[in-house]
């Protein structure tokens, strides 16, 4: 399973980015997607999830209201649409896979991880 992030930049505070995340998997539509940032001197943590069809979508109340996850099975891609952009947000955003249906935001449960995209916001 390979996972490429892309779409990081630098952004000013109340800025909107979108993240995108290409998944090189056979049975990705049997997979549960997520985001995950961490920032530096911090542990990573989970931003964002969202089950094989599309049905649920699960967040941290940090980003809720301001992120939105989604997916296209047909590309095997999943996107982090991020509004309202704060400058706690600044991390390096990965895309994580899962295989399964039980929805979990644990770090140790997703086995397939991309390489980060830094997200960067400025005051």
């Amino acid at each position: 399973v390979q996972l490429q992030a892309s779409g990081g930049g630098l952004v000013q505070a109340g800025g909107s980015l979108r993240l995108s995340c290409a998944a090189s998997i056979l049975t990705y539509d049997s997979y549960i997607m997520a985001w995950f940032r961490q920032a530096p001197g911090k542990e990573r943590e989970f931003v964002a999830g969202i089950t094989w069809n599309g049905r649920s979508r699960y967040y941290a109340s940090s980003v809720k209201g301001r992120f939105t996850i989604s997916r296209d099975n047909a590309k095997n891609t999943v996107n982090l649409q991020m509004n309202s952009l704060k400058t706690e947000d600044t991390a390096v955003y990965y895309c994580a896979a899962r295989q399964g249906s039980i929805q979990t935001s644990r770090r140790a449960d997703f086995g397939s991880w991309g390489q980060g995209t830094q997200v960067t916001v400025s005051s």
